[in-house]
């Protein structure tokens, strides 16, 4: 077992920002495997008094082993960033696809279908007694 660092990835273009930092496109250099690299800018944290918050997301993607929610493959940190690698999902967010393909908003059986893997995931979040926000 050798120890996850940045080298431990190729990285690739960004997925999309958040208050703490970027999420980046990554692949693990020895098996070519594709991850999600949110990546958390310690003085961004720091500044808005994130530390607990970033701690309390590592633990709970770490917990977390659902088909609805990411999980969390690798943890590291460098010395501008605490970096989480989670797994990909392809196709993009929810909102992308509200707002940009065609026009806005679902059919009813679209909107139906995307309801229920949202309350399958936060039930899955429930049975670990996690509460999201």
């Amino acid at each position: 077992r050798q120890p996850v660092t940045k080298n431990t990835f190729r990285q690739y273009r960004v997925l999309g920002k958040g208050g703490f930092g970027e999420v980046c496109a990554c692949q693990v250099r020895a098996t070519g495997k594709m991850y999600a690299c949110k990546k958390l800018e310690k003085k961004r944290i720091k500044k808005r008094k994130g530390e607990a918050m970033a701690l309390n997301e590592k633990q709970i993607l770490e917990k977390v082993n659902s088909r609805f929610v990411v999980s969390l493959a690798y943890a590291y940190e460098t010395k501008d960033a605490l970096c989480l690698v989670l797994t990909l999902m392809n196709g993009g967010d929810l909102k992308f696809h509200i707002y940009h393909m065609g026009e806005a908003g679902f059919e009813e059986p679209r909107a139906a279908f995307y309801s229920a893997e949202i309350c399958c995931g936060l039930e899955d979040l429930h049975q670990e007694r996690i509460v999201y926000r």
